[in-house]
């Protein structure tokens, strides 16, 4: 059984990413857990500097957000339906990113998937912070699923790799198993500046077609000197459902979406998007 968690904020855009993990899923046995991290927007230093349980300061927020928890997984229960399908509420004072950590780690999450949006008024920025931080400090594979991004099945898959992250049936076993429910094709994408592949690319990009040589995969390699323009590109030609990528520190994922922003201009992402980090 699967152990999927759910961040939400209460907002549309968090629903609507909670309905699509639902329905990718429907198929699968899986324990949903609807967390909220809430903090309190007044509250004294005491409550800060101590432990939160030994105050009463917190308990109207605290009971707002299990309020809200438990409407929605009432409503997720009356539209879906499903036996395959159970739900667990958990309302948490901590930061989003830190009560995620933590969660991941207690509960041994296999997924996670929540909903995200550029900061309003700079669509440079292709994720608001939350989710960058999210990717960055958790590892766990999480799916950021766009602002009002209707369902599709993941039929078309690309997974844009510079083939220097050692891949193996751990760290792709999510992606493994996404193909193979969906029935999807698995496009890798090798943005090439015109060097050959070396030693390493080359071993690494055997391993991934002997590990989805059962299924529907392509290996395309292109050349190009702008990573998020071919990416677009490809996402228009094809018609992708899903964007995958491997974070490994050193990669093109960290330097395209960590160091500089202005990398991510340009960048349209209008798919859901998951991330899975190197090493789980």
């Amino acid at each position: 059984m699967l152990s999927v968690l759910l961040p939400t904020d209460f907002s549309e855009n968090s629903r609507n990413a909670i309905n699509y993990a639902l329905q990718l899923l429907k198929d699968e046995d899986c324990t949903f857990y609807v967390f909220n991290a809430y903090t309190p927007v007044i509250y004294h230093v005491e409550y800060v500097l101590g432990y939160p349980a030994q105050f009463g300061l917190g308990d109207a927020v605290r009971k707002t957000s299990q309020d809200n928890l438990e409407a929605i997984v009432t409503a997720l229960n009356d539209e879906h339906n499903n036996p395959k399908h159970k739900f667990e509420t958990y309302a948490r004072f901590d930061t989003l990113v830190s009560g995620i950590k933590e969660f991941v780690e207690e509960y041994n999450i296999d997924f996670i998937v929540m909903g995200t949006k550029g900061a309003t008024g700079a669509n440079e920025v292709l994720f608001g912070s939350n989710t960058v931080h999210v990717f960055k400090e958790v590892k766990c594979p999480i799916l950021a699923v766009p602002s009002n991004f209707s369902f599709e099945a993941p039929h078309e898959i690309l997974f844009p790799t510079d083939l220097d992250v050692n891949y193996n049936d751990t760290n792709l076993k999510i992606l493994k198993d996404l193909v193979a429910v969906n029935h999807s094709r698995l496009n890798a994408l090798h943005v090439s500046t015109g060097y050959e592949l070396n030693k390493k690319q080359v071993s690494n990009k055997e391993t991934l077609e002997f590990m989805f040589k059962d299924f529907a995969f392509l290996f395309h390699q292109v050349r190009h000197t702008e990573i998020p323009k071919a990416i677009n590109e490809f996402q228009i030609k094809q018609k992708i459902n899903l964007l995958v990528m491997v974070n490994n520190k050193h990669s093109f994922f960290e330097n395209l979406f960590f160091k500089n922003t202005i990398n991510q201009i340009g960048f349209n992402l209008n798919v859901p998007f998951l991330v899975i980090p190197a090493a789980l």
